[in-house]
């Protein structure tokens, strides 16, 4: 005689890494359907450099591509992680989606966890696509990939907790203003598309301290003097990524 069949119900969560794995890829299908994140992620990062590179607008090293293309990266993760993401969830928390996903096991912090591992794949398209970009317009590259790759993630990782702070406190109007405008100012004052030498020695050691140009002094480190990745660099974007996600988990809220 056969055991009979149990039919007893089972109810629980599907185990954290599942929630969070199929959270990131919801997120990454939506990021990759936006046409304006396409175009604040990957486009104008890509005109920018090409510009720069042959367009004399600015007092840049030379030689340009050497000093750009690093910077250029470090906006491209500034544009994904922190910009894009803000917006977006901004809006999200605006609407309502947010409310519901809180009402699902996926959490705080598995949200805040699968947005960001989104943006660390669209990371890899930027990454490729400027590789590309900058070989083209006489890039010639040399260091290490693991110091490049463990510094994109570190600052994605920084970039996308403060993004995800603002979009979790403020509301989105704001969060959309004073992330577009935290973009225009890190650009100019981080030493991505300019250099921090023009700045005086004062000014030049506080804006060191910013997230945006530890990412891009340590990226042209490793990538155009094919030397290690300054001590500084690291500390500043642990300390940042550190800081930022602490907060996000503790401030951000659903509604």
């Amino acid at each position: 005689m056969s055991a009979a069949l149990d039919l007893t119900p089972a109810p629980g969560a599907a185990p954290i890494s599942r929630r969070v794995g199929r959270h990131a890829a919801m997120e990454l299908r939506l990021l990759l359907r936006n046409g304006e994140q396409l175009l604040l992620t990957i486009v104008i990062p890509t005109v920018l450099l090409v510009v720069l590179v042959h367009a004399p607008l600015a007092d840049i090293p030379r030689p340009r591509a050497a000093f750009l293309v690093p910077g250029v990266l470090a906006l491209a993760v500034l544009s994904t992680a922190f910009t894009g993401q803000a917006i977006a969830t901004g809006f999200e928390r605006r609407y309502g989606v947010l409310r519901r996903l809180g009402a699902t096991p996926l959490g705080r912090v598995g949200l805040l966890v699968g947005k960001t591992l989104a943006v660390l794949a669209v990371e890899v398209l930027q990454v490729a696509l400027l590789a590309v970009v900058g070989l083209a317009v006489g890039w010639h590259p040399h260091g290490s990939v693991a110091l490049v790759l463990g510094l994109v993630v570190l600052g994605t990782i920084a970039f996308s907790a403060l993004g995800l702070l603002m979009a979790g406190t403020l509301r989105a109007e704001a969060t959309l203003a004073a992330a577009n405008l935290v973009y225009l100012l890190l650009l100019v004052v981080s030493g991505i598309a300019f250099p921090l030498t023009d700045f005086s020695p004062a000014v030049r050691h506080a804006l060191q301290l910013l997230p945006s140009a530890a990412l891009a002094d340590g990226l042209r480190a490793a990538l155009t003097h094919g030397a290690a990745v300054p001590g500084r660099a690291w500390l500043v974007l642990t300390l940042w990524a550190a800081a930022a996600a602490a907060a996000a988990v503790r401030w951000f809220r659903w509604r």
